[in-house]
């Protein structure tokens, strides 16, 4: 069997970093503290940088990154047609 057959392990990791805080790895690339101060500490941090501030999964609209993204909530959230023959 080929490494191209074998399907792909999607499960997160534990591992510990270079100072010997706890962490876990997701097959994305991403990476968060195991404990719950430490990460909110830096979601805290993350927080601040403008690329960390993207649109939320349940928005609408936005396509590649341009134009305007509808918040649940929104009056135009779900809205359907504008066309009056198939409301």
């Amino acid at each position: 069997m080929s490494a191209f057959a074998q399907p792909l392990d999607r499960t997160p990791i534990e591992a510990r970093t270079s100072s010997g805080e706890k962490v876990l790895l997701h097959p994305n690339g991403r990476w968060e503290f195991l404990d719950a101060a430490k990460a909110a500490e830096a979601k805290k941090t993350a927080d601040q940088f403008p690329e960390n501030k993207v649109r939320p999964i349940e928005a609408q609209g936005g396509w590649f990154g341009i134009g305007r993204v509808v918040m649940p909530g929104d009056p135009d959230y779900n809205r359907g047609s504008l066309n009056p023959k198939t409301r």
